[in-house]
């Protein structure tokens, strides 16, 4: 049989701990597979940043990016090649570039979902552009902004357009504070959204591939804090809601790696924010969680390099406006939704190819995180975000937090 190698790309920022554990459990792992006429191993390594020619071909079959919501250069390179090269890559980079927060909340809200009461606001502030004044005084109208407060409620929150990792948000509870956040606000295009008042439960979930983790969130704590290691505190119809919402909104958009925000107040999940395709995947964060991050990452890219699996190169949103021009119950339009999410996502060939395959995948990332060279690791994040007195206590914590979902994991995979 032929033997092919597949080459995974990992594309990274300030990423210390996960692409560590990315490589080398793949790596321990030693895949080999046999998949139709081929057997098929692995090779990973870290994209550089370079100067390309655009004849030149990628050597890559997928790449996991952490650099196209920001780095110019690394979206250029991985659009030119998903169109020139046939590259898959975590998430559609025109997407991407394309459909920040507003444009979420419009899509979504057309599709049904009840995202909370939103207003945009002009720019408080502009900057030095040809012709602005004349535009201004043409076309610029007056409004009040206590108006627009009042007809939201208090408390409510500004937040920039297409913001993220909190920056800009500004918690307002009267018109004093409305008009000082405005402010301060400088050129951010603003969003002004209503509050859930008194929520029952504030839901976190990611979506890697069809894969999704819900986890409860406290933003009011520090970073460490906020992802809380609670299981089980939703009930199951409410977990599975919150399932197709994250599968509906990803695949909607193309992307393969996003999370998203929900309030659950007397039975119903107010998506909040919920364009954020590129989730932390930090330790130092997400510590729990940070096992099934990782391995569900290495699952999806291996699927997507063994199979081959094509790109969609363009998002199609008609066939979920299809389904929301319907006359029906939203409960059966969000089945619907997420129906065709899942066929967009290869659930079934995914799910099948895992169960096939990966379980020495598995094997492999719990005997490393049981390993010296998590500890390792996680060390490296800690010492590089914490003050030198801090770095045994938080190293400790989060280790062990981490063996703690290696051993749920495990269990939960006999």
């Amino acid at each position: 049989m032929p033997a092919v190698t597949r080459n995974i790309g990992l594309s990274l920022g300030a990423d210390i701990c996960w692409p560590l554990a990315f490589e080398q459990i793949l790596a321990d792992s030693k895949l080999s597979l046999k998949v139709g006429k081929d057997v098929i191993d692995f090779a990973c390594e870290r994209v550089g940043l370079e100067p390309f020619a655009l004849e030149k071909g990628c050597k890559y079959d997928v790449v996991v990016d952490r650099l196209t919501h920001w780095f110019k250069l690394q979206r250029e390179w991985i659009k030119k090649g998903v169109l020139m090269d046939d590259l898959y890559v975590y998430n559609n980079p025109w997407s991407v570039q394309s459909y920040e927060k507003h444009t979420s909340y419009c899509a979504m809200t057309a599709l049904g979902m009840p995202v909370p009461k939103t207003v945009m606001l002009p720019q408080k502030k502009y900057g030095e552009l040809s012709d602005l004044d004349f535009t201004l005084e043409q076309y610029a109208r007056m409004f009040e902004l206590d108006t627009i407060g009042d007809g939201l409620s208090y408390p409510s929150f500004l937040k920039p357009f297409d913001g993220g990792g909190w920056r800009g948000v500004s918690k307002v509870d009267d018109a004093s504070g409305l008009g000082k956040a405005y402010d301060e606000s400088g050129q951010d295009l603003m969003h002004l959204q209503a509050a859930v008042h008194d929520f029952d439960v504030f839901v976190r979930a990611v979506g890697i591939g069809p894969q999704v983790r819900v986890m409860k969130y406290d933003p009011s704590q520090p970073l460490h804090g906020r992802y809380l290691v609670d299981r089980d505190f939703i009930t199951k119809e409410d977990e599975q809601l919150v399932i197709d919402t994250t599968l509906t909104i990803n695949a909607f958009f193309g992307w393969d790696f996003n999370s998203c925000e929900m309030l659950s107040k007397d039975g119903v999940y107010y998506p909040i924010d919920f364009a954020n395709p590129c989730p932390d995947s930090q330790v130092n964060s997400i510590h729990y969680h940070w096992p099934w991050y990782v391995l569900s990452n290495l699952k999806w890219a291996v699927f997507n390099a063994a199979t081959n699996r094509k790109m969609r190169k363009t998002v199609d949103f008609e066939p979920f406006y299809k389904i929301a021009a319907k006359d029906i119950s939203y409960a059966e339009k969000l089945a619907g939704y997420a129906k065709l999410a899942r066929e967009r996502m290869s659930t079934t060939q995914f799910e099948t190819f895992s169960n096939k395959h990966l379980r020495p995948l598995e094997e492999a990332a719990f005997a490393w995180f049981r390993s010296e060279r998590c500890l390792e690791a996680i060390r490296m994040k800690v010492s590089n975000v914490f003050p030198e007195h801090e770095v045994d206590e938080f190293t400790a914590k989060f280790h062990a937090l981490v063996m703690k979902s290696v051993d749920d994991l495990q269990a939960a995979s006999k």
